[in-house]
């Protein structure tokens, strides 16, 4: 009986962990928002187990910021490192941290934890 209890828990930790690493998970996606008539834009992204949102959709020439607010203590999480676009910054814990953005090209960028554990997407049109 002992057996059966430990490999059921084996199986049910090994599905578990393949749905936490292979699994399609929902993605938020987010449009920022433009303000003073359209001459910049916003977006704030939580910083707490991933990005959340995790994809953010920007206007193509409008300045653009991203708020960072990091909740998560993990090291992991502190840096955010955009590699196409040159920005590798720390994400100091329980503090906005401002990041402006060059949106004067269209496309996607891709952006990660300082470990490249966590994922998401910065898409300009």
């Amino acid at each position: 009986m002992l057996k059966v209890m430990i490999l059921l828990i084996a199986v049910i930790l090994i599905v578990a962990i393949g749905w936490w690493f292979f699994g399609h998970h929902q993605e938020k996606i987010m449009t920022a928002r433009l303000n003073n008539n359209g001459q910049d834009q916003k977006v704030r992204i939580e910083v707490n187990g991933g990005y959340s949102p995790s994809t953010i959709v920007l206007k193509k020439g409008v300045p653009a910021e991203l708020d960072f607010y990091r909740k998560d203590p993990s090291s992991c999480l502190e840096r955010v490192v955009f590699p196409e676009q040159g920005i590798n910054e720390q994400l100091p814990q329980n503090q906005l941290r401002q990041i402006d953005f060059d949106t004067s090209q269209a496309g996607e960028y891709e952006f990660a934890c300082g470990m490249n554990m966590f994922h998401g997407k910065v898409i300009v049109k």
